[in-house]
């Protein structure tokens, strides 16, 4: 008997929520009279519920209905104590221009306030379903002043934020965290709809002034961080490694929040204020695994910026005999054997230094991460069959991690490298649905670019070529591969390859500073291929060019508009829409 009694239960319970799922998307889709009727079948059956009632009002209201609407109001609040429908019985006077009852009910409302504070939270939400924003904030200001514990700041803030007031959205939002910082993420993103990378936009100016007060007057850690968010979006490391310095100083736990400032900044090619963060953490930092960390990052900046080979690897050397060549410098050794390999252009020295690193008692992860090294520097020599060795290796032994899927993509990268086309695709077709998603769209890239020119002829010779100079690139030797994509477009004219020819030796040109020639790929590609895949890349490609690289801000801000309006669904959408605005002056992203 229980068993029936549950099933028909829940039966019913299927059928009520049909109902009312129903009875939204008539009303969504304005179909108001098929609502009317499905809102007072629910409210019958549920006359205490509040909600179908409400949409009940509103259905009459959308049919014009408003007398049946003001009766139905009048014999509900005669029923039953809810404030909040005095602000529906007031929206309903207003859509008949009666103005002064409108008022009396709105002030009735409010009223409520006086005797319960906790009546707010419903009428400040009628009032702004209703959009009535003005009176949802004096409900919430009034019970805020009535009861101290009373914390409407998020509410408040998002009001300021709709009408445009900039300073007390700011105001209120940080007010409310400053109760709740547990919210602080979900704040940061709501900034983000209101600042921008300009520093001289005026709500960046206005954010900046109200945190540096907050710090003056309560010095809470959580206005530096936030201070440091801010230039952090602005991209000024520099002041923003001031607060992170002063944070660390009055809370000296940990430099994780330093360090992760210095890697923003190598991310975007800011060397030399990352160089001042990672100098500051040897410095600083007590135990030694985070100098050697420190030294190491110093390192292959400087192996990125400086020409000065031998004087790089007199300091690898100094840290080791500083350290040791112990687990303690693991990270330490593959990073000196990678720049031994791609920059001073010596792999078996690097081959050698590494696999005496392999005598050490490592773990299982620790030496796959040697073995990766250790097979990329085999790929550099061209070794491959021996470099697929190691990475079969990893994918054996570390099965379904991070590192195994970077193995396997590197197994494909390297089949391509030596013209194993349709074994790499095969791998490739796997990893699209890789766990990283930076693999995942690797994986794709490559996948895509062998798809997309394998049937070109029956040699493949033009992909082949293709395949050299990127396996050039990988090697280091920038000048050769964009040599041999020269030979790509001269000798394959034409085909399918060619845009992605082109824009793979403008990102090589770009590395060497030859903006110019750079620019000049990225135009041919949106002059003749803005039909193609590429033509998105290209156009983000020139518009970072000129805003970056060349100071033409107009011509940048052209090619963003290009994405906006022409490309949706490319993965540049948001940020050339950020950058859109931001170059155009919008006071609010």
């Amino acid at each position: 008997m229980k068993a029936l009694f549950l099933f028909l239960f829940l039966i019913s319970t299927s059928l009520f929520s049909q109902e009312d799922l129903l009875a939204k998307e008539y009303f969504k889709n304005g179909e108001f009279e098929k609502a009317l009727a499905s809102y007072q079948a629910l409210y019958k059956k549920t006359p205490n519920n509040n909600n179908y009632f409400v949409a009940l009002i509103k259905s009459h209201q959308q049919l014009e209905q408003l007398d049946e609407a003001e009766a139905l109001l009048k014999n509900q609040i005669s029923r039953i104590t809810y404030p909040a429908l005095y602000v529906e019985l007031g929206y309903n006077y207003q859509l008949k221009n009666d103005i002064e009852q409108a008022n009396i009910n709105y002030n009735k409302a409010i009223s409520f306030v006086d005797d319960n504070p906790n009546y707010a939270f419903s009428i400040g939400k009628y009032f702004e379903d209703r959009s009535l924003l003005e009176r949802a904030v004096a409900t919430y200001e009034k019970a805020m002043s009535l009861k101290a514990d009373l914390n409407f700041n998020s509410q408040l803030a998002k009001i300021y934020g709709e009408q445009g007031n900039v300073e007390k959205m700011f105001e209120s939002y940080l007010n409310f965290i400053e109760f709740n910082d547990t919210y602080i993420n979900s704040i940061k993103r709501a900034f983000n709809e209101f600042i921008s990378e300009d520093s001289e936009n005026e709500s960046n100016q206005i954010l900046k002034k109200i945190l540096l007060k907050k710090i003056q007057h309560n010095p809470d850690l959580m206005w530096n961080e936030l201070l440091s968010w801010l230039f952090i979006q602005q991209k000024d490391y520099k002041k923003a490694f001031a607060q992170e310095k002063a944070i660390f100083n009055r809370k000296p736990e940990s430099l994780n929040r330093v360090e992760e400032l210095a890697f923003i900044a190598v991310n975007d090619e800011e060397y030399d204020i990352a160089q001042e963060i990672f100098v500051y953490i040897t410095e600083t930092a007590q135990d030694p695994e985070t100098q050697i960390a420190a030294h190491d990052n110093l390192l292959q900046i400087e192996a990125k910026t400086s020409n000065d080979l031998n004087s790089l690897e007199k300091k690898y050397l100094s840290l080791f005999d500083t350290f040791g060549r112990s687990l303690g410098t693991l990270n330490l050794q593959i990073s000196y054997a990678h720049f031994l390999a791609f920059y001073v252009h010596e792999p078996q020295k690097a081959s050698t230094f590494l696999k005496s690193s392999l005598g050490l008692p490592l773990t299982a992860l620790e030496e796959g991460k040697v073995k990766l090294e250790l097979a990329d520097i085999l790929v550099f020599e061209e070794k491959f069959n021996e470099a697929l060795i190691y990475y079969s290796q990893i994918q054996r032994n570390l099965k379904n991690s991070t590192l195994s899927q970077e193995a396997r993509y590197k197994v494909a990268r390297t089949s391509y490298f030596k013209g194993d086309f349709k074994w790499a695709e095969s791998q490739l077709k796997i990893l699209k649905s890789s766990t990283s998603q930076l693999i995942a769209n690797d994986a794709l890239d490559l996948m895509l670019l062998i798809t997309d020119n394998k049937f070109e002829d029956s040699t493949q010779t033009a992909l082949k070529l293709y395949a050299k100079a990127d396996l050039l690139a990988f090697q280091n030797k920038t000048d050769d591969a964009i040599q041999v994509l020269d030979q790509v477009l001269i000798e394959h004219k034409g085909t399918t390859i060619e845009d992605q020819a082109l824009y793979k030796q403008g990102k090589l040109l770009e590395s060497k500073n030859e903006f110019t020639k750079a620019e000049t790929n990225y135009l041919n590609i949106i002059t003749n291929y803005k039909d193609d895949l590429l033509a998105d890349d290209a156009y983000f490609a020139l518009a970072e060019l000129y805003e970056k690289r060349l100071q033409q801000p107009e011509k940048a801000k052209e090619y963003y508009e290009q994405i906006i309006f022409n490309y949706e669904d490319s993965i540049y959408y948001v940020e050339a829409r950020k950058k859109y605005r931001m170059l155009r002056g919008d006071a609010i992203n």
